[in-house]
């Protein structure tokens, strides 16, 4: 089964960048919308940007003006550049990419692994 593999996560001072990236294991043929998710311990998992096939995005206003979500449609990427962070962005962060059809014609939701983003002071 196809699955999304996020990487870039890692240890950042405060007020510097992060990039990160997710890429399908697989073949996928459309994803209508692809988005960035994020979990901090104690916490439950919040949406932090979104990105239509379009080009449509959509930011947690904590975020908005520091984080940028671009998507390649051909290679059927996804991208997260941070900016600024801060140490509230500490967290686990999940790839989604919503109605993903896969090669079996079906249209799933699928989720990467998760990747460790850990703002420190």
């Amino acid at each position: 089964q196809v699955q999304l593999v996020e990487s870039g996560g890692g240890l950042v001072q405060a007020g510097g960048s992060l990039r990160l990236s997710c890429a399908p294991s697989g073949q996928i043929f459309n994803i209508p919308i692809m988005g960035w998710y994020r979990q901090a311990p104690g916490k439950q998992r919040e949406f932090v940007a979104g990105i239509t096939k379009g080009g449509t995005t959509n930011y947690k206003d904590s975020v908005k003006g520091r984080f940028t979500i671009s998507r390649d449609n051909a290679k059927r990427t996804l991208s997260l550049e941070m900016n600024s962070l801060k140490l509230e962005d500490t967290a686990v962060y999940y790839c989604n990419a919503e109605g993903a059809v896969t090669a079996d014609g079906y249209a799933r939701d699928l989720w990467g692994q998760g990747t460790q983003v850990t703002v420190s002071s």
